[in-house]
């Protein structure tokens, strides 16, 4: 048999141009098209021990549905599929695919590895705008448990373990305190990145796989975990993220024209302000911004800024290029559009005029000195180094911890320092019977797939609780 002719590189990803996508708010990624898909598709060795399967958080079978793309089964490559993810459309445009399964295939060790997250895009995509009617038949849900599972939070976590816990034959119950379901996946990723529209589609599948949805349901303010457990459900799974946003505390803060980057994002995202004034949303946006940090979340916040008209976007961060948290995509497509990046800078003041609006943000130089207690080398500011930034908003981007509200309003939850709940890893099994916990609410801020993962674990973890007769926890 002749030896399979490998291409080294991956085919590229069509998209917008820089100059045309600046300008507008439509999707940057256009998605690859039959052809491309089922020649990329084509690049996998299907490999006996595929272990690009290891590195997907919610397992799911890699070689499997790329060999249907290849061979043009597209259903059935989309039926393969979700037998693990119940979001793929969403997973294909946000998941670190770089650094979980692109990393663990066979191909990355001489060449570039096959576009797993383009053709997850590509499959999930090709169904997605299906009217119900036309989709093909889900899986029988096996029959009714008669338990009842409430889940707080509609984020990634709560979405698949919402979805899980139905094909087990429980019935569940989402609760979302904002208005939309999707947690960060509709207040914090911008429209560019991944359209309303598909979250809202992925919400509408599970809804027709029988997940009940309630929005605008706070809760710890409309009801509490134990109001919850003692009007019918036998077991809460708690997924409500990370939206507490951090600061600086230097001074000048408090100024008018700072933002958290969670503000900032939830008023162009979720309440459209990027559309005023046909959405009632104003944000007050200035001419020059600095964003403060590195990572997706102050990527999202400056090419935002950039597509609602600045005319300059700063993105200060302490440390090296090398050790920008946010996905390399991010990073280039940030700088393709202009963003300048001022590194081994640290913001120590935020200046204002009289009437305390923002004018301006003096920064230091810093260098990276001795390494720190995690290896990563200190950054350590250079002396006389002080400089100021002419801007008129700044947006910090540095990080947020879990709202205590769930917590404060549970006796029995205990939570770490740094305001999450504790619970064990694998199962997300809290201290209150009952009650189990996933996603950032236990790790901290994460990414998408590693909710979902969390998620997926919580939800074997309370099938199993359930269905204990004994459940001596």
């Amino acid at each position: 048999m002749a030896r399979k002719e490998i291409i080294p590189k991956k085919h590229a990803m069509p998209c917008q141009t820089p100059a045309e996508r600046v300008k507008n708010f439509a999707e940057v990624a256009l998605g690859y098209s039959e052809q491309t898909a089922m020649a990329e598709a084509a690049r996998c060795l299907q490999c006996k021990r595929p272990t690009c399967v290891d590195g997907c958080p919610v397992e799911v079978d890699i070689p499997g549905f790329i060999a249907r793309v290849a061979a043009g089964d597209f259903v059935g490559a989309a039926q393969r599929l979700k037998e693990k993810n119940l979001l793929p459309s969403i997973c294909g445009r946000v998941c670190p695919q770089e650094d979980q399964c692109e990393a663990r295939c066979t191909l990355s060790k001489k060449f570039e590895p096959v576009g797993i997250g383009r053709l997850e895009r590509f499959v999930a995509d090709t169904q997605l705008w299906l009217e119900p009617a036309a989709l093909p038949p889900e899986p029988p849900l096996p029959p009714a448990s008669g338990f009842k599972v409430a889940v707080v939070g509609s984020g990634p976590a709560g979405l698949t373990a919402a979805g899980d816990l139905v094909r087990l034959g429980h019935r569940v119950t989402v609760f979302e305190a904002l208005h939309k379901a999707g947690g960060v996946l509709v207040y914090g990723i911008p429209e560019f990145r991944l359209p309303k529209a598909i979250v809202e589609r992925e919400v509408q599948a599970l809804q027709r796989m029988g997940v009940e949805l309630r929005t605008n349901f706070v809760i710890g303010k409309t009801e509490t975990i134990d109001e919850l457990l003692a009007n019918s459900y036998d077991a809460v799974f708690v997924a409500t993220g990370a939206g507490l946003p951090h600061f600086m505390n230097i001074p000048g803060e408090n100024l008018n024209g700072v933002y958290s980057a969670n503000e900032f994002l939830t008023r162009a995202n979720l309440m459209k302000a990027y559309r005023f004034p046909e959405y009632d949303t104003p944000i007050h946006l200035g001419k020059r911004v600095a964003v403060v940090g590195a990572g997706n979340v102050a990527m999202d916040a400056a090419r935002t800024a950039l597509r609602l008209g600045a005319e300059k976007v700063f993105l200060v961060y302490r440390r090296s290029h090398e050790e920008m948290p946010a996905r390399a995509e991010e990073i280039e497509h940030a700088e393709e559009e202009g963003i300048d990046l001022r590194l081994l800078t640290s913001p120590v003041r935020i200046l204002g005029d009289k009437e305390n609006w923002v004018t301006g943000c003096e920064c230091i130089r810093m260098e990276l000195g001795e390494p720190d207690a995690s290896g990563r080398r200190r950054p350590v500011a250079v002396p006389q180094s002080e400089h100021v930034l002419p801007v008129d908003t700044v947006i910090m981007a540095i990080g947020q911890s879990p709202n205590p509200l769930v917590p404060a309003t549970t006796p029995g939850l205990e939570t770490t320092r740094h305001g999450t709940i504790v619970g064990d890893p694998e199962t997300g099994k809290t201290g209150k019977r009952g009650v189990f916990v996933g996603g950032d609410i236990l790790t901290g801020a994460a990414t998408v797939i590693l909710a979902m993962g969390a998620g997926r674990k919580s939800a074997r973890a309370i099938d199993v609780w359930l269905r204990d007769p004994e459940r001596k926890w």
